[in-house]
């Protein structure tokens, strides 16, 4: 027994150290009389870095180009749930791991499931409706006002501006998306716009689940380019972070075109670095949407 727990305290004090001097992505920052703020992954991440601004210390679990449904947290990440003011994740139909870990979290701690007052969705990716945007991003809020109220206008403040931009993404999209010559999205990838083709009456026909490890068989493969055949698409749609071989299959036998689209929940290290927003990505589907789909003005 004695050895048994020996070595789980070697193990624990290894990963710790490695946390410490490797992992500067999930590291907290220092004291500085900020809280610490420790998001699981992009969607959250980049929302709490808007209504935080530089009130807040933000780090994200996920590392770049990450697939957040089957990520497996390394001791370091644990370290920094452990380090956390406020945890927040999506949920566990999204990050399933994140439940795991919710017991490290430090007495006094914040734990905000941000997509628990979402509207009920097969589609788990609640995100890609501006409407579940806004109880997703009050949470947020309520969680920082919470526990840093010396900052509680602030925060209002900037959840206001988010909101606001909430709507004018939400006109732009409806605007754009009304008079469309093809109201089916192809999308090579998995079963993240959902919510998003439901809101602005579109279809949607994807290769996987909700998930990037769902199945990709051949069979599936085979309807989805008879599909673009039978329909003349010019255009189907792809993630831009996932690797481009089956989309590439599907342009090669289709001729389509290949477009991108953007789940938000992982982003490519540029993107990491240059900050792009969750409104940057959404217009960035808005463009692609209306070449693939053929919009009018």
């Amino acid at each position: 027994m004695k050895k048994s727990l020996f070595i789980i305290f070697v193990l624990l004090a290894a990963g710790a150290a490695f946390w410490f001097f490797n992992a500067k992505e999930t590291r907290p920052q220092a004291q500085d009389g900020k809280i610490t703020v420790v998001a699981s992954g992009y969607v959250p991440y980049t929302v709490a870095k808007q209504i935080g601004g530089d009130n807040i210390n933000l780090s994200m679990l996920l590392p770049a180009n990450a697939e957040p449904h089957s990520f497996e947290p390394t001791p370091g990440a644990i370290v920094a749930v452990h380090g956390a003011d406020v945890f927040i994740y999506v949920s566990g139909r999204i990050e399933p791991w994140a439940t795991d870990i919710l017991t490290n979290t430090q007495d006094g701690a914040i734990v905000v499931e941000a997509a628990a007052s979402a509207k009920p969705s097969k589609d788990p990716h609640v995100w890609m409706d501006f409407d579940n945007m806004r109880p997703f991003a009050q949470a947020i809020a309520q969680a920082l006002q919470e526990k840093d109220p010396s900052h509680q206008a602030v925060y209002a403040a900037n959840l206001a501006a988010f909101n606001r931009q909430l709507d004018e993404l939400d006109r732009q999209f409806a605007a754009a998306l009304k008079n469309c010559k093809r109201r089916r999205i192809v999308h090579v990838g998995h079963l993240a716009f959902g919510n998003l083709a439901s809101r602005y009456g579109l279809e949607l026909t994807a290769l996987a689940g909700t998930s990037h490890d769902g199945e990709h068989s051949v069979k599936r493969l085979a309807q989805v380019v008879d599909l673009v055949k039978n329909s003349g698409a010019p255009y189907v749609f792809t993630e831009e972070a996932l690797s481009q071989n089956l989309a590439g299959v599907v342009a090669k036998e289709t001729g389509a075109q290949l477009l991108p689209l953007y789940t938000v929940e992982h982003v490519s290290a540029q993107d990491a670095q240059n900050n792009v927003t969750y409104a940057d990505l959404m217009r960035r589907n808005l463009a692609s949407l209306q070449r693939g789909l053929e919009c009018r003005p």
